[in-house]
């Protein structure tokens, strides 16, 4: 088994490679095949459906439960105000520059890093199943959701994002509703027609004040966010329809399909959700796992982002090095020792359970 330095010095160079190629949702079959070939030269066997490669420990047994390890490859395009060449991967004062080494490369090569250091280990009492997942930046039906039946049973999992490796223990879920408020068409001079706007005003305005009943202890309450409207041809003609987009961040109050009848009761509108698989997850604060991080000094949250924790239906523990902050942001970047930190982290917090 290799040490922890060596780990760690496999796990920059495996990042600089990943940065070094595009891996866009949809578009990660060269980042798939650096992480293939990175198993394979371990002498590891592996497993791939589409972009998702999968891994198991060497004394993987059934009579066991397994630790599910789960982060992503994929990246979102570079943003617009990039000044360096987004697929280059440069160390500049303690920093790794390049797309996808903060969101989340860095949390990835860790939790690779933390798979290889319990991967020959034959006392364990656990199994570990890691998975570099695709398509998480759109929540592709193509990632992690395609795999899990393919896995076996899992007990729990580690979802690397950068969490400036606090514990968040409870992720919001998401919801995208389409809304259409119906009137009629008239001329704008006359008293005619019966304007679709006006209609949709008060029920925009409900969604900006209501409060739902039941407040999350981690998340917080149930978040709505209009985002889009359209409506109307032309200035002389009162509009038939007027359609708008709500953003919904669900918490573990209440189910993605309990939010929807609630605000399908409220609102006159016609309301489609997109889709309500995007569930909120959560873990307790009493679970193992979580005990141990808070042993290490380590902070617990409910976080207001979304990642795979939506799409895996077992508790989920999101945790990794690097910040949320700089995701998606021009000449993202991660602190290499953030990297180092992670490893450590994650190691540590693993050995006092397995």
């Amino acid at each position: 088994m290799k040490d922890k330095e060596e780990l760690f010095q496999d796990s920059i160079g495996l990042l600089k490679q990943l940065i070094g190629v595009s891996s866009l949702s949809k578009e990660e079959t060269f980042s798939a095949a650096i992480i293939e070939k990175f198993f394979e030269d371990h002498h590891i066997k592996t497993y791939r459906k589409g972009n998702n490669i999968w891994v198991y420990n060497a004394h993987y047994t059934s009579d066991k439960a397994t630790i599910l390890l789960n982060s992503h490859h994929d990246t979102v395009k570079a943003n617009s105000g990039y000044t360096r060449d987004p697929l280059a991967a440069n160390e500049e004062d303690g920093k790794l520059y390049g797309l996808g080494s903060n969101d989340a490369g860095g949390c990835l090569v860790a939790l690779i890093a933390t798979f290889l250091y319990f991967y020959e280990r034959q006392d364990l009492s656990y199994n570990f199943c890691l998975v570099a997942s695709a398509e998480e930046e759109i929540s592709g039906r193509n990632g992690i959701e395609s795999v899990l039946g393919e896995l076996g049973p899992i007990d729990f999992a580690i979802v690397g994002e950068p969490t400036l490796l606090d514990l968040a223990i409870a992720e919001k879920g998401l919801m995208v509703l389409d809304c259409n408020a119906s009137g009629k068409a008239g001329h704008a001079a006359r008293s005619e027609g019966d304007n679709a706007i006006y209609k949709a005003i008060k029920d925009i305005q409900w969604f900006k004040d209501y409060t739902f009943e039941k407040t999350s202890a981690t998340l917080g309450p149930v978040k709505m966010s209009v985002t889009v409207i359209q409506a109307g041809s032309q200035h002389n003609v009162v509009p038939a329809n007027c359609s708008f987009v709500v953003d919904v961040r669900t918490t573990d109050a209440y189910s993605n399909e309990e939010t929807l009848a609630i605000i399908k009761a409220h609102v006159a509108s016609e309301v489609t959700a997109r889709s309500t698989r995007l569930k909120s997850s959560s873990i307790p604060e009493t679970h193992p796992i979580v005990q141990a991080g808070i042993a290490l000094g380590r902070k617990i949250y409910g976080s207001p982002t979304m990642s795979d924790q939506a799409l895996i239906p077992v508790p989920s523990l999101k945790l990794g090095p690097g910040d949320s902050a700089r995701s998606h942001m021009a000449d993202e970047f991660i602190y290499i020792d953030e990297i180092r930190e992670g490893i450590d982290l994650y190691i540590a917090m693993l050995e006092k359970i397995v």
